[in-house]
């Protein structure tokens, strides 16, 4: 869909988005742009399994999610996380629904691997025709990555993965990637863009390391479908939009990789 942006809020920047990030939401609205929000929440789930005597350990990157920790991460997600951030976002002007991807059947799934990593799912269906009506509506979804299966079974979904997904889906120009970080720099200056050889480049010879390396492989490798570009931004800053684009790194499909018109 034209002028739709997918953004994703990681779990651990969501208690330290400003102000400015909810504004440039309304901005990017009445410019005429359509929004999803995506998001994690991994410190929260994290503090209310530990209230709760809850052992949760990860494998390669993605929690290990028993029934128990499963009931744990819906109820952070779908209750306290979305409905935190749907008022944020209508504090700043803008009409917005919590959704999780059981609502609707927005997100269908199948289980990763049930025996290592228990109810953690993959999205292999997106209801975009519910999504499409709420974005007529000029409202704003807020998604919790919470998903279902066709024998009704709940699974917990990356929210990267639901978020790429959901881009890929809905046919959206750009995903964004709201992190605590401006974006790639270099020499301590913003690379305000690059191709996917590019940013390769930047982390063969350095200039991208440590936690930063996740954070653009998992950008580029969202880069299916119609989506053209994805852009890693700070929404702890407290400008987040310059002239109508917003401020961080926009990495771009590298050309050999471009549709052909």
């Amino acid at each position: 869909m034209k002028d739709l942006i997918v953004i994703k809020c990681g779990g651990s920047t969501l208690d330290q988005l400003t102000p400015s990030f909810f504004n440039t939401i309304t901005d990017l609205v009445k410019s005429g742009k359509k929004v999803i929000i995506v998001h994690g929440g991994g410190p929260h789930i994290n503090q209310t399994l530990n209230q709760l005597n809850i052992e949760s350990t990860f494998v390669n990157g993605l929690r290990k999610t028993t029934l128990d920790v499963l009931q744990a991460v819906e109820m952070v997600l779908c209750g306290k996380v979305n409905k935190a951030l749907v008022t944020k976002v209508q504090l700043a002007d803008t009409l917005a629904v919590g959704l999780s991807g059981l609502d609707g059947g927005l997100m269908k799934v199948e289980a990763v691997d049930e025996e290592k990593l228990g109810f953690v799912g993959e999205p292999v269906q997106i209801n975009t025709d519910l999504i499409y009506q709420l974005l007529d509506q000029h409202l704003v979804p807020v998604i919790a990555p919470i998903g279902m299966n066709e024998e009704g079974h709940h699974y917990n979904v990356n929210a990267d993965s639901a978020a790429a997904a959901i881009a890929r889906a809905t046919q959206a120009e750009e995903l964004v990637f709201v992190t605590d970080v401006d974006g790639i720099l270099k020499d301590g200056d913003l690379i305000e863009s690059a191709t996917c050889e590019e940013v390769d480049q930047l982390i063969e010879d350095g200039t991208v390391y440590g936690g930063m390396i996740p954070k653009v492989k998992a950008a580029m490798k969202s880069l299916t479908g119609n989506v053209q570009s994805v852009t890693i931004m700070n929404g702890k800053s407290d400008q987040s939009l310059f002239n109508g684009d917003l401020i961080g790194t926009k990495i771009s499909k590298s050309l050999s990789n471009q549709p052909v018109m």
